[in-house]
């Protein structure tokens, strides 16, 4: 008898399944097409002009502009507080806004660093008429790896004093297409 009501229960469970449809805007779509990975971001064209830096904050990814569209997508790590903009050196936030990468370094600590020009002239004038230092150095850097801190215990760790980290292989890449004067917009 259990043998029986086994098979009664996998005929059904096999006959509903054959009839699930999913669909995406009112249209059927192959479930083996759902299931997949995202495709990778195509790779870069060396003749391919990066003209923006867009970090989305609450995706934690920093993606590549060129010609209007993301081309390169990355992870990325923020302050230890990141909801929110800078308000004032020492908040452990990750500002919001249009920058610029205005200058670059090697880095022992963080290995390539590209800094952007915060506080822009908005984020002065807040911070002058709240009485607050704005803070500065804000950069986007690669991550610490040594034999006591690798690089894997930063990856998915909102760690830094409000700068933007990326793993170290990704963070050359981005040093080697983004050139300096690139336009940074930072959102929340």
């Amino acid at each position: 008898m259990r043998w029986l009501l086994a098979a009664l229960c996998l005929s059904f469970a096999v006959t509903c399944q054959a009839s699930v449809v999913i669909t995406v805007n009112g249209k059927p779509v192959d479930k083996n097409q759902v299931l997949k990975p995202a495709q990778s971001t195509q790779t870069i064209r060396a003749d391919q002009k990066i003209e923006k830096i867009l970090v989305l904050k609450s995706a934690r990814k920093l993606q590549l502009i060129s010609d209007g569209k993301p081309i390169k997508s990355y992870r990325i790590s923020l302050g230890k507080q990141p909801k929110g903009p800078k308000l004032q050196e020492g908040d452990k936030r990750t500002p919001e806004g249009l920058y610029w990468v205005d200058w670059r370094k090697k880095s022992d600590k963080f290995n390539l660093a590209m800094h952007i020009n915060y506080p822009n002239v908005s984020d002065a004038a807040k911070a002058r008429r709240e009485g607050l230092n704005p803070g500065s150095m804000i950069m986007i850097h690669g991550t610490p790896d040594s034999e006591d801190n690798p690089e894997e215990l930063f990856h998915t760790l909102d760690w830094t004093d409000g700068c933007i980290a990326m793993k170290n292989y990704e963070m050359r890449e981005v040093w080697n297409l983004v050139k300096d004067g690139t336009l940074v917009e930072i959102r929340p």
